[in-house]
C-alpha cells in the first residue's frame, strides 16, 4: 500500500516536472533535458516496469518517427517559399480588407494545419501573419489569434494533422480516407464556430480603419514544394489502404525535398537535422513514459470511473467534456496518452470523440497544448501581447460551442457512414 502512494505520488510529480519545464524551460535548455531524467526515474524506481516503458517506446517509435519527417518537410517548404507566398496571396486577396483577410487566415491556416501539422500554422505561419498585418496596417490580433486556435481545432480532419491523432489514430482501426471521411463534418463544423466567433469578438478590430502599408511582392508559386505536399497527402491515403505506415510516406517526401535544397545550397545538412527539433521528439518519448507511469498508478482507474461507456451521442458527449478537460490540466498530450488506452474497447467513435476534446479544448487555456505555448512565445517575439483575460474570454466563447458542434457532426457521421 505504501509503494503504491510512493508510485503514484513520484509519477505525479515527474508529470509535473516535465510539463512544467516544458513550459518554463528553465535555463533554456531543451525539453528533453528534464523529461528523459524524468522519465528514466520511474523506470529505475519500478514506477513502471521495464518491459512496459519498452512496449511504450516501441508504440510511439512511428509516431516520432512521422514528426520528425513532418517538421522536416514543413521547414523545407518554408524554405522553398510556401509561406512566404501564402502571406502574399493573403495580403493581394485581402487588398487592405481586415475581414476578408480574417477568412483569408481561416481557410490557409486550416488548410496547412490539416496537410502539414499545426506546427506548420504556428511555427511558420504566424509569422507571416504578423508581417503581412504590418504592411496592410492593420489590427494583428483577431488574425494572430486565428492562427492559435485554428493550429487546435483545424487538426482534427487528419491523422498527420497533429501529434494527437497520430497517437491515437492506430487505436481507431480506420484508414486515412475512413479518419478523413469521419472528422470533415466535426472539422468544418468546429472551424465554422469559431469564424463566427471570432468576427464578433475582433470587430472592433476588424472594422477599424486600415492604414496604407508597403506594396506588395508579386506572388510566388513554389511548384515544387506544392507538388510534393499534394503527392504527400495521396500517398497518406495509399498506403494505409496497403498497411504500410504513414512515417514512411512522409520520410520520402522530407527525403525529396532535402535532396534538392541540399542541390540548389538553400539548406545544410546540419540545418535539416536541426529542423527535426529532436529535443522535442525526446519529450514526446519520455513523456509517453512518464504518461505510463502515472496510468498505471491510479489515474487509469479515476478516468475509468468517470468516462462513458459506447458511442451514443450522451457517451460521445461526455467523452469529448473529459478529454477537453483533462487536456486543460495536464496538457493534451498526456491527456490522449491516458484516455485513448481507455477507450478503445468503445470503438472509433469512442478515440475519434476523445480527438476532439484533447484538439479543440486546448484553446481554453495557455497550457492545454503545447502549440498554444509556442504561439505566445511568437506572439511576445514580434512584440504583441497576449493578455490572460482576452485568452481565456475567447476561449470560453468558442471552446464549448465547438466542441458541441463537431460532437453532433461527429455523431451524425458515425450515423450515416457506420464507424
Amino acid at each position: 500500500m505504501i509503494c503504491a502512494v510512493l508510485f503514484e505520488s513520484l509519477s505525479v510529480a515527474a508529470l509535473v516536472v516535465v510539463l512544467v519545464c516544458a513550459v518554463v524551460r528553465p535555463f533554456r535548455w531543451p525539453e528533453a533535458a528534464f523529461a528523459v531524467p524524468a522519465a528514466g526515474l520511474v523506470v529505475a524506481t519500478g514506477a513502471i516496469g521495464l518491459e512496459a516503458a519498452g512496449e511504450e517506446a516501441a508504440r510511439l517509435g512511428p509516431v516520432i518517427g512521422f514528426l520528425a519527417a513532418a517538421l522536416v518537410l514543413a521547414k523545407l517548404c518554408d524554405d522553398e517559399g510556401l509561406f512566404h507566398a501564402c502571406g502574399t496571396w493573403m495580403a493581394r486577396w485581402a487588398r487592405r480588407r481586415p475581414r476578408r483577410r480574417l477568412g483569408a487566415v481561416f481557410a490557409l491556416a486550416s488548410l496547412l494545419t490539416a496537410a502539414l501539422s499545426l506546427d506548420a500554422t504556428v511555427v511558420l505561419l504566424t509569422p507571416v501573419v504578423f508581417a503581412t498585418a504590418a504592411r496592410m496596417g492593420a489590427r494583428p490580433a483577431p488574425h494572430a489569434y486565428a492562427a492559435a486556435h485554428l493550429s487546435n481545432t483545424a487538426s482534427l480532419l487528419l491523422p498527420v494533422s497533429n501529434l494527437t491523432n497520430l497517437l491515437a489514430f492506430t487505436a481507431t482501426g480506420l484508414t486515412v480516407s475512413r479518419f478523413a471521411l469521419l472528422m470533415t463534418l466535426p472539422w468544418l463544423a468546429a472551424i465554422a464556430v469559431e469564424y463566427a466567433v471570432f468576427r464578433r469578438f475582433f470587430a472592433a478590430d476588424l472594422d477599424a480603419p486600415v492604414e496604407p502599408g508597403d506594396g506588395q511582392d508579386p506572388p510566388e508559386l513554389p511548384l515544387f514544394a506544392l507538388v510534393t505536399v499534394g503527392l504527400t497527402l495521396g500517398g497518406f491515403a495509399v498506403a494505409s489502404a496497403v498497411g504500410v505506415d504513414p512515417a514512411w510516406v512522409a520520410a520520402t517526401a522530407a527525403a525529396v525535398m532535402a535532396v534538392r535544397a541540399l542541390a540548389h545550397r538553400r539548406t545544410t545538412p546540419v540545418a535539416i537535422v536541426r529542423s527535426a527539433a529532436l529535443p522535442f521528439l525526446g519529450l514526446v518519448l519520455a513523456l509517453g513514459v512518464v504518461v505510463g507511469a502515472v496510468a498505471d498508478n491510479g489515474l487509469g482507474d479515476a478516468l475509468g470511473g468517470v468516462l462513458p461507456a459506447g458511442t451514443s451521442l450522451p457517451a460521445l458527449l461526455g467523452t469529448a467534456a473529459v478529454a477537453a478537460l483533462l487536456a486543460n490540466l495536464i496538457n493534451n498530450l498526456p491527456a490522449v496518452l491516458a484516455l485513448v488506452p481507455l477507450v478503445a474497447p468503445s470503438g472509433a467513435g469512442a478515440v475519434l470523440a476523445v480527438l476532439l476534446g484533447v484538439n479543440i479544448g486546448p484553446n481554453l487555456t495557455y497550457a492545454g497544448s503545447l502549440a498554444t505555448l509556442l504561439w505566445r512565445r511568437i506572439a511576445h517575439h514580434h512584440e504583441h501581447d497576449v493578455p490572460l483575460r482576452q485568452f481565456t474570454l475567447l476561449g470560453i466563447l468558442t471552446v464549448p460551442a465547438a466542441l458541441l458542434a463537431a460532437t453532433l457532426a461527429l455523431w451524425a457521421a458515425l450515423t450515416a457512414v457506420g464507424p
